[in-house]
């Protein structure tokens, strides 16, 4: 269910957007800046409604996935496991249901996450540094295929797997302890607040109660990795920024992928703050809780699809991801940004990613490909996982 905690603006009216673009070009004509036909173009382009320009884009990923994206045995990106193939599958799934039984291309896929499920119940290729990345992103797509219940078993285990995995007092950890409630990648490294809120929506998502222990567990991590004092962050950070944003971890001496302020600070970034928000919004918090508002407040004055705030390039795509999702999840229509006033996010995103489109029909960072965003396969379900939360 969405939160019902804002004023939600009326839908915009496409019509209206089509004659102002109309009389738009007109003028262009009149003055020589276009041609009749290229007045025409751009009056039936723009149109087209929100559903319509997702379903152009929609339509052209997923075929960049179905014809270049999949191995002979079925994966997506088979070097990171189950990891990529889990989105790919998920990504084409939340688009088109009707795939899990009749596109070849989507029953190889699900064979491959098939293959990698383990005895421990996690789903990760033999030897993975990543078993909770894996797991997550697998049992969700796992999830979405599971049209007829044949996956009951597994996804039980998964969801058991996941719990195993976090750090909590089986891990040894305490609850004072900076690490507790967290997830890693799944190697015994230090938790993150990446991996946590796959975890947290692997865990909802495979039906599991906002008030389970599991997930209250991991609330307590969540709330840690915000720039927020008293409010659940009991770190040396908490105070330094304080801006309502969030950061990677607190664990193992803290980091901060946007780097540290000048009193030892750790730095928040957009989409670890989308995430954040995400992550709470699962754990069942209200729009009365400080931690929301302050997520929020940060959001709004931060607010953009220009970059990852805090990050630049680095990460973008990952962060469209989770700004659609959060926002999708919080229930928000419009953003009331400090800087550009009210925004309708929706229409925000949908004209950033369609003027990002390759002609191949992928998505792909050309100017940072750091955490894997050089990697077509990756981002375009990404982008296509963010479409399916830009429809009204």
């Amino acid at each position: 269910m969405q939160l019902e905690w804002i004023t939600r603006t009326s839908t915009r009216t496409f019509a209206t957007t089509a004659l102002g673009w109309m009389v738009a070009s007109a003028i262009g004509v009149a003055t020589g800046l276009t041609s009749p036909v290229m007045a025409q173009e751009t009056a039936v382009k723009d149109s087209r409604t929100a559903d319509q320009r997702i379903d152009q884009m929609v339509n052209r990923g997923i075929e960049f996935l179905r014809t270049r994206g999949q191995s002979d045995e079925g994966a997506f990106s088979g070097e990171t496991g189950a990891a990529v193939t889990g989105l790919c599958v998920r990504a084409i799934l939340e688009h088109r249901p009707e795939a899990v039984s009749s596109d070849p291309v989507v029953v190889k896929a699900v064979q491959y996450l098939e293959s990698k499920v383990q005895p421990d119940g996690g789903i990760y290729a033999v030897g993975s540094k990543h078993r909770n990345y894996e797991t997550s992103t697998a049992a969700m797509a796992l999830n979405t295929a599971n049209q007829d219940g044949r996956f009951d078993s597994q996804l039980e285990r998964a969801k058991n797997f996941l719990k195993d995995i976090q750090w909590d007092e089986d891990e040894g950890a305490q609850p004072s302890d900076t690490a507790y409630g967290g997830a890693g990648y799944g190697s015994h490294s230090r938790p993150d607040l990446s991996n946590t809120s796959f975890l947290i929506e692997a865990l909802r998502d495979l039906g599991t109660d906002a008030n389970d222990e599991s997930i209250q567990k991991a609330l307590l991590f969540v709330s840690r990795t915000q720039n927020l004092a008293q409010h659940g962050n009991d770190t040396d950070y908490a105070d330094k920024v304080g801006d309502g944003g969030f950061y990677y971890t607190p664990a193992a001496g803290g980091q901060s992928q946007a780097g540290e302020s000048a009193d030892g600070g750790l730095r928040s970034y957009g989409s670890m703050t989308y995430a954040g928000l995400k992550s709470m919004i699962y754990a069942g918090l209200t729009p009365e809780d400080p931690r929301v508002n302050a997520a929020l407040d940060f959001i709004r004055k931060h607010y953009t699809l220009e970059n990852n705030p805090g990050m630049g390039a680095q990460g973008q795509y990952y962060y469209y991801h989770t700004f659609a999702k959060a926002l999708d999840v919080a229930g928000l229509e419009v953003i009331e940004s400090t800087d550009a006033g009210s925004r309708d996010w929706r229409m925000d995103l949908i004209n950033k990613l369609e003027a990002e489109q390759q002609e191949d029909g992928s998505w792909v960072n050309r100017e940072a490909e750091r955490w894997m965003e050089g990697d077509r396969q990756l981002v375009t379900a990404y982008c296509l996982l963010a479409l399916k939360h830009a429809r009204q």
